[in-house]
């Protein structure tokens, strides 16, 4: 029997294609909000899943087959981006990290920020002089 025709390989498909409709681009990053003051803010959020499945033959009937499949989605908001006059500030409305590596991966972006802005400062320096 092809594979794509087992009924687990179905269970599977069905299962993702579940998960498909349920998670998109804008589940991720939200719709853009403007306030009356020009501020725009636009939701973002952490998604993870999960997923498994699994089933036999039953030997003694004929074309028997037992299985199954689950899936399963978290939806956690972790901010806002706020766009304020061409300005992007992240605004994190979770609690600090609570192991190094957490804390490593959120200060990233913060490093990043003061490694450009370093970089800007010698470059005018350097135009200066």
């Amino acid at each position: 029997m092809d594979q794509a025709q087992t009924p687990m390989a179905q269970f599977l498909q069905t299962s993702m294609a579940k998960i498909k409709e349920m998670v998109d681009v804008n589940t991720i990053v939200g719709e853009p909000v403007t306030t009356p003051d020009g501020v725009t803010l636009v939701p973002v959020s952490r998604v993870s899943f999960g997923f498994g499945g699994g089933g036999g033959d039953l030997v003694k009937q004929r074309d028997g087959f037992a299985g199954g499949s689950a899936a399963a989605v978290r939806i956690e908001p972790i901010g806002f981006l706020v766009i304020r006059n061409g300005i992007v500030n992240m605004l994190n409305i979770q609690p600090p990290a609570s192991n190094t590596l957490d804390r490593i991966v959120d200060l990233i972006p913060q490093l990043m920020d003061k490694a450009e802005q370093l970089r800007d400062k010698k470059a005018d320096a350097a135009q200066e002089g």
